[in-house]
């Protein structure tokens, strides 16, 4: 699981990184009044040069839960200033017991802010009443996938919730730590006589500290596969924590050379959970690998 990069290749990410970097939009005036001496042009999303002509099968978005520490108004900031222009919003920026009101509220934010709000999570569902209320939830909003982790013996429920209200479900795997879902077998295996809208969210992160490797799980259950966090890890165990992608042990070439391969339409979401005080220099740099790695496949 190790990057097995040789030096034309290296050269090549790094320098498509660099540029996507270069290309992405600066930090807005108002997304962040303390920051005296930014350069405060517009937010708007450009896209890098580098991969300008050449269309890949899927897109690149934001969990929110990266930007946990901060405001709605922040993280819809940061998401812009990634050049990233789908979200997942999780519980802190759109609580689950929100009225109709404040849903349309945050919704209209998020459609302003220029971003799709494509899904939610990470939900869990431990009953009954939490899986009626994640779907309303859901609904509500206007999200296409609930990313969520819904017990077991729920999911005849789930799936009949699918059915009758067209919302996908992603179960999201959370490593060797996980008792119900550490890694997208368990899951695959749990929901493979479903309805084909209960799928998979594969967090390659959690993936790889389980000792599976992430490119091999990605193709193993790409008819499943609905949505991805994307992060990197300091080791494939147990104790690999996150870091910023291209700086640790998963070969980001061969997720993405996957991804390809299995013409992977759904949504790849940065899940940046290092120093979640500070994540924008984090997040901008994978983003900036990761679109230098998919200007070279």
């Amino acid at each position: 699981m190790k990057p097995n990069h040789n030096r034309r290749e290296f050269l090549q990410i790094a320098t498509a990184g660099a540029a996507a970097l270069v290309a992405a939009p600066v930090w807005g005036a108002e997304s962040n009044k303390k920051g005296k001496g930014r350069n405060r042009q517009s937010q708007k999303a450009s896209t890098p040069a580098s991969t300008e002509g050449r269309k890949l099968p899927f897109e690149l978005g934001l969990a929110s839960y990266t930007c946990r520490k901060f405001d709605l108004k922040q993280t819809l900031a940061m998401a812009n200033r990634a050049g990233l222009k789908h979200i997942a919003l999780k519980d802190v920026h759109l609580a689950m017991n929100s009225s109709p009101e404040q849903i349309k509220e945050v919704v209209a934010q998020v459609k302003d802010a220029g971003l799709d709000l494509y899904g939610g999570g990470v939900i869990y569902m431990r009953n009954e009443a939490q899986v009626n209320e994640a779907f309303d939830y859901a609904k509500a909003a206007g999200m296409r996938v609930i990313i969520g982790v819904p017990e077991p013996e729920l999911l005849p429920l789930v799936n009949k919730k699918v059915k009758e209200y067209d919302i996908k479900v992603a179960i999201h795997n959370h490593g060797p730590t996980d008792k119900v879902y550490p890694i997208p077998a368990t899951a695959y295996e749990k929901i493979k006589d479903l309805d084909k809208r209960i799928g998979l969210c594969d967090d390659i992160g959690h993936t790889a500290r389980a000792g599976v490797d992430s490119a091999t799980s990605l193709e193993q259950f790409a008819d499943r596969l609905l949505d991805i966090h994307i992060k990197d890890v300091t080791a494939a165990n147990p104790k690999g924590g996150t870091t910023e992608v291209g700086r640790g042990v998963i070969s980001i070439p061969q997720v993405i050379r996957t991804l390809v391969k299995i013409n992977y339409t759904g949504i790849v979401s940065f899940e940046y959970e290092d120093r979640p005080d500070d994540p924008l220099p984090g997040l901008a740099e994978s983003v900036g690998y990761v679109r230098g790695v998919m200007a070279t496949v």
